[in-house]
């Protein structure tokens, strides 16, 4: 196999002086957080629960952090412009763009909504359908929508949810101490930060002493305020004496119980409205520019795959002329290099030569920190050995085992630009931590003993004359 080493940084980068620079760089530790320390700070944010205790009748209450104000909207709107015509200048007739385009301008005028969207949700029977026929007649300027069921098959499950983050605000019904399943729908809602209330309905069905301690147990898992109900209470049965000493019986339908959860909804609509607005038209503009981004993630991994598949056989040929296992790694390293800055272009993150030998010396050393050039070795040695194949040279293995890290390289550096911010033109620079752990999944996700046969095989073929290369398929 005959390949052409053009670029000025695969030359000049597999000499021997680019070794001593990695191995210099392996006595750099990175700062970690300690497994207590990162325990704990689990520990405190988990306490936090859900939603923030009932202090008052501010709008922080509702909401997570500082609260919405029309300044912030309008800069997540603009961000999202920013994402949307990222996709635009780099796959100008994207099928897509003339839908984000029509979303993004509706946006605009969702921030001068002025009737509030309320979502009633919940599992089965918990009394949806009744709570809004009794509460529309006392807000009218309140849009109620009643959700599907919780609690079905996953797929529903996170199209209910979605449907219910564009409403303004969420009540979520249930009939006793919360499930599991009620727990985590509450934890997705506190996710997207959807201002929601807990709404314990039918306490009429249960004894007093009863009632209290399901009231007082929801309050202390939740942390806040939980409003109790009784939309449609059952029957009572109502008995009368006569004069005559008769006795006249009958059944009765109490009024709904429901003055706490109106009172609180009023107060709610007439102090918090625009905010719940702003808060709504913030997390509509947040999700679509994920969407935008996605897309355009999209777009340029299908330029970034024939990049790195390119580098990978590069690699591999590399190493396969030059068996010896520390010039294997020192190849790999400079071809990663080149692989940094053109990437790096797919993405808007310009490397300069020296920043890119930096991030490929980086990606070098931590793939030796994490024992992946090892593990890579084996996994290929192993797969080889399962096609009865003794005869192999060490070249092959370290050539194929080149183009696997190669590739875990490329697609780590794929990875992790698709996990920032779009940026346009900036300058290079990573994140150690994060880096590392992206390697470390994008290794595992690549482990799948399917995976390893078919690119052994691919490998095997570039390397070897044909005849033996056959040999190992067979």
């Amino acid at each position: 196999m005959v390949v052409k080493l053009q670029r000025p940084i695969l030359v000049g980068g597999l000499g021997l002086s680019f070794s001593l620079w990695i191995l210099q760089n392996m006595h750099h530790s990175m700062v970690q957080v300690g497994e207590f320390g990162l325990l704990s700070l689990v520990a405190v944010g988990g306490g936090l629960w859900l939603f923030k205790p009932n202090r008052g009748k501010n709008a922080a209450d509702l909401f997570d952090g500082m609260p919405v104000n029309r300044a912030r909207v309008e800069e997540a709107i603009a961000l999202t412009e920013v994402v949307i015509n990222q996709l635009a200048s780099e796959a100008e007739n994207h099928p897509a763009l003339k839908t984000l385009r029509e979303q993004v301008n509706q946006l605009f005028f969702e921030l001068d909504r002025q009737e509030i969207k309320l979502a009633v949700t919940g599992g089965k029977s918990v009394g949806k359908t009744t709570l809004i026929q009794v509460l529309r007649q006392n807000f009218a300027s309140v849009e109620f929508n009643e959700t599907a069921p919780l609690f079905v098959e996953a797929s529903e499950k996170s199209d209910i949810l979605a449907e219910v983050n564009q409403s303004d605000f969420v009540l979520f019904l249930t009939n006793g101490d919360l499930t599991d399943s009620e727990f985590q729908s509450l934890q997705q809602l506190k996710a997207a930060n959807q201002p929601a209330m807990l709404v314990f309905n039918k306490q009429d069905q249960y004894l007093p002493d009863e009632r209290a301690s399901v009231l007082l147990s929801l309050k202390q898992r939740m942390q806040t305020n939980v409003v109790a109900t009784a939309v449609s209470p059952l029957p009572i049965k109502v008995r009368k004496h006569q004069e005559d000493g008769s006795v006249q019986e009958w059944m009765e339908q109490p009024v709904p119980d429901i003055q706490q959860l109106t009172q609180q909804l009023n107060d709610i609509v007439a102090q918090q409205k625009q905010q719940l607005v702003w808060a709504t038209t913030m997390r509509k503009a947040k999700l679509l520019k994920a969407d935008a981004k996605k897309l355009l993630n999209q777009v340029r991994r299908d330029r970034a795959t024939p990049i790195i598949e390119q580098y990978q056989w590069i690699a591999a040929a590399a190493a396969f002329a030059n068996p010896v296992p520390a010039l294997d790694i020192l190849a790999t390293a400079a071809i990663n290099a080149q692989m940094v800055i053109d990437l790096g272009g797919i993405y808007q993150q310009k490397f300069s030569l020296e920043q890119a030998q930096t991030v490929a010396g980086a990606m070098g050393s931590l793939m030796l920190k994490l024992g992946l050039v090892e593990l890579s070795t084996k996994a290929v040695s192993t797969v080889l050995k399962s096609n009865a194949v003794t005869f192999v040279a060490g070249g092959v293995v370290q050539g194929v085992s080149a183009a696997y890290l190669t590739r875990v390289a490329g697609l780590s550096l794929v990875e992790y630009f698709e996990q920032q911010e779009i940026a346009l033109n900036s300058e290079g620079g990573l994140n150690l931590d994060k880096l590392r752990q992206t390697l470390q999944n994008v290794f595992v996700q690549n482990q799948q003993i399917s995976f390893l046969q078919g690119f052994v095989k691919q490998g095997v073929k570039r390397l070897l004359p044909e005849a033996q290369a056959e040999a190992i398929d067979g």
